[in-house]
């Protein structure tokens, strides 16, 4: 079982940073794909950065330049640093662990997730 808790969230102003956390319980950390993902009301769960336990990482196309990811296996930690928000960057963001992650966009093989931040961007 590995439970993950988000924070970092908060309102920022476009152009704004943040630096959004993932802490993430348990032994096995480093054996886990891990990744974020964000959601707006009404719509699915976006994928937005993974990192493999390989080191691989992946962005999304829409945060490519402006979000970097990367994961502290000694302190079970996942980071995204955010830069450079945009209005349309606003959702929660949750974090997300697997074991098992052929496809690291797609949602469905994550087991585990956390509660969620809230980022809001304003214009």
């Amino acid at each position: 079982q590995v439970q993950l808790d988000e924070s970092g969230g908060g309102l920022v102003q476009a152009g704004g940073s943040l630096r959004l956390s993932c802490a993430a319980s348990g032994p096995t950390f480093s054996t886990y794909v891990m990744a974020w993902f964000r959601q707006v009301p009404g719509k699915e769960r976006e994928f937005v950065a993974g990192i493999r336990p390989s080191g691989n990482i992946y962005y999304s196309d829409s945060v490519k330049g402006r979000f970097t990811i990367s994961r502290d296996n000694a302190k079970n930690t996942m980071v995204l640093q955010v830069n450079s928000l945009k209005p349309e960057d606003t959702a929660v963001y949750f974090c997300g662990a697997g074991a098992d992650v052929p496809l690291i966009f797609s949602a469905k093989k994550y087991l585990y997730w956390g509660q969620g931040t809230q980022v809001t961007v304003s214009s």
